[in-house]
């Protein structure tokens, strides 16, 4: 019979040029096994269905876990289960978990993440911005990382890092890696997002800059010496108060005769909208070659930069200003003309104030007519100031104020 082995017999066993295996008196069925390398390990060698088995166990097993392990094994022998099969049950499925988990790339994940929800649920400026951020930002930094081991301190040390140069860029980031890992835990990928408790790097103020009238002149004779596209576009952005990509991107499908009709896919607030056209912006538009779909070219209006280089160049000293504060300048405009708000927020196609919660809701007129209105006396008091008549004297001119 054998004798049962000891930690300090094991310790002294000495490899041979062929692998020892070494009963092991103390547990039925378990052996150790020598190999001529010096390592050691164990086995439980049992019968099942007739057949001699083999189950290895573990690696840098002590005797007493290889003992444990063996008599688990051999419950499950008594059971009717054959013990070396459970193993390897057992070890493919936590090796395909291991991969499935590595293939939980961030790189992938992301890529799914833009296709399948920024794509489909986003405007096209909103997805646009999300990749930039992932390809400029999120990617470089965790290459080749999973997403379950993102914490929530490297969220924190990513934002902090962007935020050193880039304080409004490091919230954009954080709301981009918000809305990734929220969408994870949608799809059942994560259990929790990590993003959960990091803290906007950098305190956001809403712009309040609007050009006065001084300003909007020499603004007006500053795009004169832009090409048409360009000169069109910046003075409709003006005339009606839109956003930037809806008169950019502006298709002559969407030109009804003197309204603009912006499709549901283009609108912020996921609605269609309609923009009464001035006379004023009518005649730009009239004036414009049909050179394709797009009514400032053969593609949308998107080199906003050089554009806006160029008329500060002719402007001359004037306060800093963004292409969006002529949208905020038609608004503020509209009001000092003593257009009411609820007229102006329907231009601007806004939700908030008169327009939110139960009015919101039941409130279904759609202003065509004060819209029309409040546009044209805007586009009057404009070409007032450029021409320097009086608003009652205007005459509009084609093409150009």
């Amino acid at each position: 019979m054998a004798k049962a082995l000891t930690a300090r017999y094991i310790e002294s066993i000495t490899p041979t040029a062929q692998t020892q295996e070494i009963p092991d008196g103390g547990c039925r069925g378990l052996y150790l096994l020598v190999h001529p390398t010096g390592r050691k390990s164990y086995a439980v060698r049992y019968r099942f269905q007739g057949r001699t088995r083999k189950l290895t166990l573990d690696a840098g097993l002590t005797l007493a876990e290889a003992r444990h392990q063996a008599t688990a094994a051999l419950h499950e022998l008594e059971r009717g289960n054959d013990p070396a099969a459970l193993k390897f049950d057992a070890e493919a499925k936590a090796e395909k978990a291991e991969a499935d988990r590595k293939r939980d790339t961030v790189a992938y994940h992301a890529g799914q993440f833009i296709e399948r929800y920024a794509k489909k649920k986003t405007r096209e400026n909103s997805w646009r911005a999300t990749v930039h951020i992932f390809d400029n930002i999120v990617l470089p930094a965790w290459r080749g990382r999973v997403v379950h081991d993102i914490q929530r301190r490297d969220i924190r040390e990513l934002v902090e890092s962007v935020a050193e140069d880039r304080p409004i860029q490091a919230n954009r980031t954080l709301a981009a890696l918000s809305k990734f890992f929220n969408w994870l835990c949608q799809q059942d990928v994560i259990q929790a997002s990590p993003c959960v408790g990091v803290v906007r790097p950098a305190e956001e103020h809403p712009r309040e800059r609007v050009l006065d009238d001084n300003e909007i002149r020499r603004l007006w004779l500053a795009i004169d010496t832009l090409d048409d596209a360009a000169r069109g576009c910046i003075q409709l952005l003006l005339l009606t108060g839109q956003r930037r990509s809806e008169i950019a991107k502006l298709k002559w499908s969407e030109v009804k005769g003197d309204t603009l009709e912006l499709p549901v896919a283009r609108m912020k607030g996921k609605r269609a909208h309609l923009v009464p056209l001035s006379t004023q912006a009518a005649a730009i538009i009239a004036s414009l070659p049909q050179t394709g779909d797009y009514v400032f070219g053969r593609s949308p209006v998107s080199h906003f930069d050089r554009i806006k280089r160029e008329i500060d160049a002719h402007m001359g000293n004037t306060a800093p200003w963004v292409v969006h504060d002529l949208r905020r300048t038609a608004a503020s405009g509209m009001a000092k003309l003593r257009i009411d708000v609820p007229t102006i927020e329907k231009i601007l196609d806004h939700r908030s104030g008169t327009f939110r919660g139960i009015v919101g809701v039941y409130q279904k007129y759609d202003f065509a007519v004060e819209k029309r209105d409040a546009l044209q006396r805007w586009a009057n008091h404009v070409e007032a100031l450029v021409t320097g008549r009086e608003e009652s004297n205007v005459v509009t001119l084609r093409g150009r104020i």
